[in-house]
C-alpha cells in the first residue's frame, strides 16, 4: 500500500511538471501563423476604426501579422459563431462587445451560442453614444426631437430609429427610449454602422443612437447630419460643444456608453490567453494607438489584470441581461 501510495505521488508529481512544460511551449510556440482580428461588422465604422489602429501594434507585440476581417451580419453574431467554430489556438481573436455577445443571443432564437463561451482578454476603449438625427429633420435639440416624435405618431407617422441589427445595444436604446417616453417609434435594423449612416445622411431614416466616432463632428459640421446630444451625464473633452444628455429635460437619466474587447473560446489554453494578455495591454501603451483612439474621442481605461478583466464580464453579462428584460427584449 505504501509503494503503491509513493507510485500514485511521483506520477501526479510528474503529470504536473509535463502539464507545466506544455503550457510553457503552447506560450513560446504562441502565435505560430498569421492572428486574424475578426471584427463583426463592415468596414468604415468605429469598431473597424479601432481594429485597424490597433492591429499593426499588436503585430509587433506578436511577432506575427495580425490580419483585420471584417464579417458583419446577426447583429454580430455571425462573426461570433465563427470565432466559436474555428481552434482555440487564440490565432481568431474576436473584436467584440457586450451587444454582440451579450444581448444578440437573448434577441435572436436563431443565435445557439451563449456569452460564456467567449473569455474576455482585455478591455480596448469604451464609446461615448450620439444622438445622430438626420439632417433635414426639423429639430435642432432633445426636447424639439422630443415633442416632433410625439407630433408625427399622433399623426400615424412614427419616427424611425436604426440600429447595428435586432437585439443589438442600439436597438434596446431605442426601444427604452420609446418606453421611456411613451413615443411609438419605428427600429430599422441593419448589417453595421456603416450602412446605417449612410443612410441616416440620405434622409432614409430619422435618428441613430451610434457609438461617437470624430468623423460625427465634421458630418455635422459639414450639414450631412445633426448631433443633437451625447448620452453623456456632463460634457466631457472633445466633445463639448455637443450638450450632454442630462441637459435636457425629456431625457436627463438616458446616459449611456459601451465598451470594446478583445476575446477569444473560453477553452483557450490559459498559457496563450497570458501571452494574448501581455500583447494587448502592451499595445495599449503604445502613445500612437492612445492618441489615435482619444481623438476619436474613445474613453481608454487603465488596462486590467487577466482576473479583472474576467469579473468585468460577468459582471457585464448581468448588467446587459437586466437592461434586456427591463424593456421585455423578445428573442425574434
Amino acid at each position: 500500500m505504501i509503494m503503491l501510495k509513493h507510485l500514485l505521488q511521483r506520477t501526479l508529481i510528474a503529470m504536473t511538471a509535463s502539464l507545466a512544460l506544455t503550457g510553457a511551449a503552447l506560450a513560446q510556440q504562441y502565435p505560430s501563423k498569421p492572428v486574424t482580428l475578426l471584427v463583426p461588422y463592415p468596414a468604415g465604422g468605429l469598431s473597424d476604426l479601432i481594429a485597424r489602429t490597433v492591429n499593426p501594434v499588436l503585430a509587433k507585440q506578436l511577432g506575427q501579422p495580425v490580419i483585420v476581417e471584417n464579417l458583419g451580419g446577426g447583429s454580430g453574431s455571425v462573426a461570433a459563431q465563427r470565432a466559436l467554430n474555428a481552434p482555440a489556438d487564440g490565432h481568431i481573436i474576436f473584436q467584440g462587445s457586450p451587444n454582440e455577445l451579450i444581448l444578440a443571443p437573448l434577441a435572436n432564437s436563431a443565435i445557439k451560442f451563449k456569452s460564456e463561451e467567449f473569455r474576455l482578454v482585455q478591455m480596448i476603449a469604451t464609446a461615448q453614444i450620439a444622438f445622430l438625427a438626420r439632417k433635414d429633420l426639423p429639430v435642432n435639440d432633445v426636447d424639439g426631437f422630443l415633442e416632433y416624435a410625439q407630433k408625427m405618431a399622433k399623426e400615424g407617422k412614427p419616427i424611425t430609429f436604426a440600429s447595428v441589427g435586432p437585439g443589438s445595444f442600439y436597438h434596446l436604446l431605442g426601444e427604452h427610449m420609446s418606453k421611456l417616453t411613451h413615443i411609438p417609434m419605428l427600429h430599422v435594423p441593419y448589417k453595421g454602422a456603416a450602412p446605417a449612416e449612410q443612410d441616416l445622411m440620405g434622409s432614409q431614416v430619422d435618428i441613430f443612437l451610434a457609438p461617437y466616432g470624430k468623423k460625427y463632428d465634421s458630418m455635422h459640421k459639414q450639414g450631412k447630419l445633426k448631433i443633437l446630444a451625447m448620452l453623456n451625464s456632463e460634457r466631457l473633452d472633445g466633445v463639448k460643444d455637443y450638450p450632454a444628455i442630462s441637459e435636457s429635460k425629456g431625457l436627463k437619466n438616458f446616459t449611456f456608453n459601451i465598451w470594446t474587447g478583445y476575446f477569444v473560446k473560453k477553452d483557450t489554453p490559459e498559457p496563450i490567453v497570458n501571452a494574448l494578455h501581455k500583447a494587448i495591454t502592451e499595445t495599449l501603451t503604445d502613445p500612437a494607438v492612445r492618441g489615435k483612439l482619444e481623438d476619436n474621442s474613445q474613453l481608454l481605461p487603465k488596462p486590467l489584470p487577466l482576473a479583472a478583466v474576467g469579473k468585468a464580464y460577468a459582471d457585464g453579462i448581468g448588467q446587459f441581461r437586466a437592461i434586456a428584460k427591463s424593456i421585455n427584449l423578445q428573442p425574434e
